[in-house]
């Protein structure tokens, strides 16, 4: 794929390694907007969840109001850097390279409630918590991330994710490392099935299926016994992935590397002790088929808490299962004083630590805007990034907005190459601009 000289390449590793320790690292950390101006103000904040987006908003918003009353609730005290579990999952990271605590991040100036949502009423601005507390809001931001209903498929728990050839480097950070020792073991095996599947729903990370995929496709090749596996995937539509070039290199890479692909293939139901998948096809039939490993991505949803509430999209394609925003101002469109950030979100793609990035600002302006009962000033243009692994040691630059287009952050780097630069990006200096991140500073 790639036809450029070794003289070219080594010109551009040079020149990467040169501006991630200067100017890159410098537009990695940069302020998305930030502003030391503050204003005055009563209101009453509260922040649900302080996974990356709750965090980012909640010390943003710590800096640039005074005298606001800022709640979050967060049940959990440890914080997950849950980009590396896919390098978890494959064997390239160890598992506590991605744990921090919540209190490292945790603006000293808010309320801290470890407690989480249970119900939402934005008819009389109230959040019911599973302490048994209600709080009352003046504005409001959903940041609660995704929900993973492993349940819809039929036989399927979160709790079967290592046992029984089952991995899935969305259950947790356990999962991700017990998913790692399954790729191991069926390594170790010599050959045999294995199945990769994507879910009907949007996905967080929904280049995740497809990295695992093809690290695992490295390490398979690394052994010189690849023909000893069989490897498919299963997806629920015509293609792997949203935007178009990566969607067409994805398949043209499944076949250049012998993967059986198979699509309008939904995964419906699991029998472990069997070791069976069956899927369930456009048409309504059925297929079953044995596997000696298989990588399940569940369908995923806002949390119940939201798909309870009149926050949820009434209708549409995210009707009943995600939050009601405005894609470009993150502004609910019916409860004005409610805003969304990350993965909770209804948008046709977002659901990236990425995309995060770009819409904390978005969210601390608006908001502001709002408080202050002037026209919201920014919009979110759907940035989102997904340094897509197509093996060990090399990925590719996604990098792509609601048009589709492509968004580079780095001018020297072709999106549509494979290199080792994107791998030492995703690899190095992605964790410290995500902290970043939440810290309020990019």
């Amino acid at each position: 794929m790639n036809d450029k000289s070794p003289v070219s390449l080594d010109l551009n590793r040079r020149r990467f390694l040169q501006f991630s320790t200067g100017a890159g690292a410098a537009a990695l950390l940069a302020s998305s907007g930030l502003t030391a101006n503050t204003i005055d103000t009563r209101a009453r904040i509260v922040i649900i969840g302080a996974g990356a987006g709750g965090m980012a908003v909640a010390n943003r918003l710590s800096r640039r109001l005074n005298g606001a009353s800022i709640t979050v609730v967060e049940a959990r005290e440890t914080h997950h850097y849950q980009p590396g579990w896919t390098l978890v999952a494959s064997g390239v990271w160890k598992p506590e390279k991605t744990v921090r605590p919540n209190s490292q991040f945790m603006p000293g100036n808010v309320d801290w409630i470890r407690s989480s949502a249970t119900a939402l009423d934005p008819d009389n601005r109230t959040v019911a918590l599973a302490n048994g507390e209600t709080l009352s809001y003046d504005y409001l931001v959903v940041a609660t991330g995704i929900q993973l209903n492993y349940e819809e498929i039929e036989g399927m728990s979160a709790d079967l994710v290592g046992q029984h050839g089952i991995g899935s480097v969305y259950a947790s950070l356990e999962g991700a490392t017990r998913t790692r020792d399954l790729i191991d073991q069926w390594i170790a095996r010599g050959q045999g099935q294995g199945i990769f599947v994507h879910a009907p729903t949007p996905v967080k990370c929904a280049g995740a299926p497809l990295k695992m995929t093809l690290t695992t496709l490295s390490r398979l090749e690394a052994t010189g016994n690849r023909d000893q596996f069989q490897v498919d995937f299963f997806s629920p539509g015509g293609g792997v992935f949203s935007q178009p070039w990566v969607n067409d290199f994805v398949i043209q890479r499944f076949a250049e590397q012998g993967v059986n692909r198979h699509s309008f293939h939904t995964l419906t139901a699991i029998q472990p002790q069997d070791r069976t998948a069956t899927f369930t096809l456009g048409d309504g039939s059925t297929v079953t088929r044995d596997y000696d490993f298989i990588h399940v991505v569940p369908p995923m949803s806002a949390p119940d808490a939201v798909r309870n509430s009149a926050l949820v999209n009434e209708e549409g394609r995210f009707g009943g299962n995600w939050l009601d925003v405005d894609m470009y101002t993150m502004q609910h469109n019916r409860y004005p004083e409610v805003f969304g950030i990350g993965d909770v979100i209804g948008a046709p793609i977002n659901k990236t630590a990425a995309s995060v990035k770009a819409q904390a600002p978005i969210v601390e302006a608006n908001l502001i805007a709002a408080i202050q009962n002037q026209p919201l000033p920014r919009k979110h243009n759907g940035y989102t990034s997904c340094p897509l692994i197509t093996g060990i040691g090399k990925a590719m630059p996604v990098e792509f907005g609601y048009d589709m287009e492509f968004l580079p952050s780095f001018p020297f780097i072709d999106p549509k190459e494979e290199s080792w630069a994107t791998w030492t990006f995703k690899d190095r200096m992605l964790q410290p601009a995500y902290y970043a991140v939440l810290e309020g500073r990019a």
